[in-house]
């Protein structure tokens, strides 16, 4: 009976469920209940809001909190002027902001809020969320490489210098690897943060069914366990800096194309 009450799925927590219920939230077809995930994407754009505000007084001897504001804005202005370029400067708030609300998403979904009862979602474990995100910045990039190029755009497909016989061999592969850039984009991070999450749960499951099984599992299940959790918390938490990191980087990259083309 206690091996039964121990047993943990690892895959209830990327369950999406409705805060307020869903009856009455149907317009034109679609429900649009307010569910869990949307609740913690809101906790992280206030959370987001609330680090700038505060970190933005512009005190002559900054202090900790504006020290750190001004290293992550420094930090990704950047990685902006380094991999877009000339013309840059005017996607340094997008990428910000893309930037440190994939971080917070991320940080905010490992904190060990389940001790007060209180259970973190981390939507960036969802592909949905991480493919819309991904779409944005290819919408982005489409944009600004048709309205700076127009129907040039396209030479994007073709290097420069490239014969006619190898050109109709090289534009359709290039174009498809172009088309996958936001489907790779979005399920680098979507897997990233699932499996870590999934390993952390299994993990805390041998935990619980260790000590219930008795101390001599405890001891040699449970504790070993314990321990490669916290290890794996703390590679989590390098993880997501990275992961945010990465998408910003990727999608700074697919905005050089789209300004400068070759």
């Amino acid at each position: 009976m206690a091996g039964e009450t121990a047993k943990v799925d690892p895959m209830h927590q990327f369950t999406v469920e409705p805060m307020f219920g869903s009856a009455g939230w149907e317009i034109a077809g679609f429900n649009i209940a307010f569910t869990n995930s949307a609740l913690w994407m809101l906790i992280a754009a206030i959370a987001v809001y609330a680090f700038m505000i505060g970190g933005m007084k512009r005190q002559l001897v900054p202090g900790r909190w504006q020290m750190a504001v001004e290293t992550f804005t420094g930090f990704i202005d950047n990685l902006v002027d380094a991999n877009i370029g000339k013309g840059g400067k005017k996607y340094v708030p997008y990428v910000f902001s893309l930037f440190m609300f994939i971080l917070f998403a991320n940080l905010l979904g490992l904190m060990p809020l389940g001790l007060i009862g209180l259970h973190p979602f981390t939507f960036t474990s969802h592909f949905t969320v991480t493919g819309v995100l991904a779409i944005l910045s290819f919408a982005i990039v489409l944009i600004v490489g048709f309205w700076k190029h127009g129907l040039h755009f396209f030479s994007l497909f073709v290097p420069s210098g490239t014969p006619l016989v190898m050109a109709i061999i090289i534009a359709p592969i290039e174009f498809i690897s172009f088309l996958f850039r936001p489907f790779s984009l979005a399920l680098r991070l979507f897997v990233a943060m699932m499996a870590g999450h999934v390993l952390l749960e299994v993990l805390s499951s041998f935990v619980i069914s260790g000590w219930s099984a008795g101390a001599g599992f405890g001891l040699l299940v449970g504790v070993p366990s314990f321990v490669l959790m916290v290890a794996i918390c703390a590679l989590e938490i390098l993880v997501s800096g990275i992961q945010a990191y990465v998408f910003a980087l990727l999608t700074s990259l697919y905005i050089h194309d789209a300004e400068h083309l070759h």
